[in-house]
């Protein structure tokens, strides 16, 4: 039988990350940092994840607040389909994820630069300098790692798939 106790406990305060985090680096360990809405879970985020846990020790990630994801015009009013609780736990739920942090700012920016970790990964078609916090983590030492968008999988897309089937009386 699995012990699966520990998931929720992997959902944590920046507090709680902050003293857990330098308890890691005193063992020499890395951490990875990436973040997002992570409303529905699909292909397209296990691989931005996974590829995010591949360039360090430990993993990351910082989660929108339903505020923070209702204040994004670019997700719409509807969104978050699930609350913040429900992505967390999801996100806690999966081997390649070490922690998950929910953030009210617009931004990680805060979040980036109070746990400042040693890899930022961010997925899209940005560059170094359109990513919150990447010169804090430069001038830190670190690295800024962009992942490939994995085609013909997005959040969007499932909810007008979704809606349109709804429409069709499927």
């Amino acid at each position: 039988m699995k012990n699966t106790s520990f998931v929720p406990h992997k959902i944590m305060t920046v507090e709680q990350a902050k003293h857990l985090l330098a308890g890691l680096r005193l063992n020499g360990k890395t951490i990875s940092f990436t973040n997002g809405c992570f409303d529905i879970l699909h292909e397209g985020h296990i691989a931005s994840l996974s590829e995010a846990a591949s360039h360090a020790d430990f993993l990351v990630v910082g989660v929108n607040s339903d505020a923070s994801t209702k204040r994004q015009n670019k997700k719409g009013p509807e969104r978050p389909i699930n609350n913040e609780h429900s992505r967390a736990l999801l996100l806690a739920s999966l081997l390649v994820v070490d922690a998950v942090i929910i953030f009210d700012e617009d931004t990680p920016y805060n979040l980036i630069s109070t746990l400042l970790p040693d890899v930022l990964v961010k997925g899209g078609d940005y560059t170094i300098d359109q990513i919150v916090g990447a010169k804090e983590v430069i001038a830190n030492g670190g690295q800024v790692i962009i992942n490939p968008i994995v085609e013909g999988f997005s959040t969007t897309g499932i909810i007008e798939k979704i809606k349109g089937s709804r429409q069709a009386g499927l």
